[in-house]
């Protein structure tokens, strides 16, 4: 039997919820002149397009994307990005995810930066849902869901856009 999906947000939410990342995201780094959005693939880095296509339109920021290639299922296995790590010296870091579940994917990134000396780093989530188990949060955080272990978030991006509660 298929578990019937429950479309939580649809494709104007959803740009809407884009939006208002990417103005708080600005407002937290109004002072920098480069920012670096680093995008977990698949879903990670198209969020981390999409706000960063919101930030050039409010800010002159230098918005770079880099992307975060790691294996969502053993995250502490070695992770690749389409840019050297010495790239992200000095400079602000918001990575980027479309989920935050239990927050392993989200703590192994994160902890990725902490070999290099950076200004500050940052997470940006469009879903944070409440089943962590690591110490990590979401800064900037588009829903927060309560729901069962047994519940599963799934964000479509692109023809069938939207967020999934299954």
């Amino acid at each position: 039997m298929e578990a019937k999906e429950n479309k939580i947000m649809n494709q104007i939410d959803i740009q809407k919820t884009i939006r208002r990342i990417a103005y708080q995201i600005y407002e937290n780094n109004f002072e920098e002149k480069d920012l670096i959005l680093a995008g977990i693939t698949q879903n990670g880095m198209i969020l981390a397009k999409r706000i960063q296509k919101e930030l050039k339109k409010i800010a002159d920021l230098n918005v770079v994307l880099v992307s975060i290639n790691i294996d969502k299922k053993n995250p502490r296995e070695k992770i690749l990005m389409s840019k050297a790590l010495s790239f992200c010296e000095d400079k602000s870091v918001v990575v980027v995810d479309d989920v935050l579940n239990t927050g392993s994917t989200l703590i192994y990134a994160v902890k990725n930066f902490l070999s290099i000396k950076l200004k500050k780093i940052q997470t940006a989530v469009l879903v944070n849902r409440n089943h962590k188990n690591f110490p990590i949060k979401g800064d900037f955080k588009g829903i927060s869901l309560s729901t069962s272990v047994k519940e599963h978030i799934k964000v479509e991006f692109g023809k069938e856009e939207g967020v999934y509660l299954s």
